[in-house]
């Protein structure tokens, strides 16, 4: 029986930086100032649109 070897891929972490963590003070600082918004504000929009990265930078503004 052949071993196959395991490859690392990008497809978890890239699943992982397409959403906003809402609860990680982390995920929801670095938003905020990627975007020159408050904490809240960042909070408030994953709230309202979902927590998909690009949906929540177009409605901060950021993109």
């Amino acid at each position: 029986m052949a071993v196959r070897k395991k490859t690392k891929t990008a497809r978890g972490r890239n699943q992982d930086r397409a959403r906003v963590a809402g609860g990680q003070d982390y995920e929801v600082q670095y938003e905020a100032k990627k975007t020159k918004k408050s904490a809240s504000a960042v909070k408030r929009a994953v709230k309202k649109v979902g927590n998909a990265r690009k949906r929540v930078e177009k409605k901060l503004g950021g993109r």
